[in-house]
């Protein structure tokens, strides 16, 4: 058994578009299967109603059930942690580092894509926790 560079494996999750995940998450579960260390999915979603879920409880569930069917696909334990917002489009980064925290996790993989033009005029999450975290961020294209 190689040592234990990694003890916690965060994944932020999109629960919206999980198709664009794959690649983050079979990364992830390499690297817990690696080094026999947990995967946490955090998803943050909105208090409100969502076309996902039309309650905070209902998300954590389908999170939940999406972490199940990852540790049967991967053979790896992947765990939840829903997060509710009001706002997610102005707090998903602080709520990210903060589970980073609860979790100790000290490995960051996140799915990102080709920016486009529009990225120049927004950040990119990733990028705000590169710079405002300690922790080894993996970004996944």
């Amino acid at each position: 058994m190689p040592m234990s560079v990694f003890k916690c494996i965060m994944v932020p999750i999109d629960l919206y578009r999980p198709e664009t995940m794959s690649k983050a998450l079979v990364v992830a579960a390499g690297v817990a299967k690696q080094f026999d260390v947990p995967v946490h999915l955090v998803g943050v979603t909105v208090v409100p109603p969502s076309q996902v879920a039309h309650s905070p409880e209902e998300y954590r569930e389908k999170l939940a059930r999406f972490a199940q069917e990852r540790t049967n696909e991967f053979g790896v334990p992947f765990q939840s942690m829903a997060i509710p917002s009001n706002d997610p489009a102005v707090d998903l980064d602080k709520q990210l580092q903060r589970a980073a925290g609860e979790l100790s996790a000290d490995l960051i993989v996140m799915a990102s894509h080709v920016p486009h033009f529009g990225d120049w005029l927004l950040h990119s999450h990733a990028r705000w926790l590169a710079a405002h975290t300690d922790r080894s961020i993996f970004i996944v294209r």
